[in-house]
């Protein structure tokens, strides 16, 4: 489904702002850093590395022109399973990125506890998709992050 056909039920059209592309690709980058802070529980540094892929493809929604309905459930799954046709991210990864979303979830509202292993995935998952974001934005939109 192109995202034009998600305009009004799960995305809203808008003009790319390069300040905030910018600053949600700057706020992701120190969500990155923060993760790997070894000091604080797995939870928080999966949560904060989860954060960061998530304001990643806010930044690429909004540099083609969209963004979320964030009074619509389901903004986050939007945003994730967006990213194929927002920055050419191949399908296995959106799929992986977004059971990353649902293991979130459940701990968020479960009160799970995070596996190291999940939350070195997580990490590692931010810190691709933050190099694919930035070459993608290089390529086709250098205009929105000079």
């Amino acid at each position: 489904m192109g995202l034009d056909k998600l305009v009004g039920i799960a995305l809203d059209r808008i003009d790319p702002d390069a300040s905030v592309i910018k600053r949600l690709i700057s706020a992701a980058e120190r969500n990155i850093a923060d993760a790997h802070v070894t000091e604080i529980s797995a939870e928080n540094r999966f949560d904060v590395a989860y954060k960061a892929i998530m304001q990643l493809a806010n930044a690429v929604l909004q540099a083609n022109g969209y963004r979320t309905l964030t009074d619509k459930p389901g903004h986050h799954m939007t945003m994730m399973q967006t990213l194929n046709q927002t920055a050419g991210i191949d399908k296995q990864t959106v799929i992986v990125l977004d059971a990353l979303r649902k293991q979130r979830n459940v701990a968020d509202y479960s009160g799970d506890v995070i596996p190291a292993s999940a939350v070195n995935e997580c990490i590692s998952h931010a810190e691709n998709l933050l190099n694919d974001i930035r070459n993608w934005m290089k390529k086709n939109k250098p205009e929105l992050i000079e």
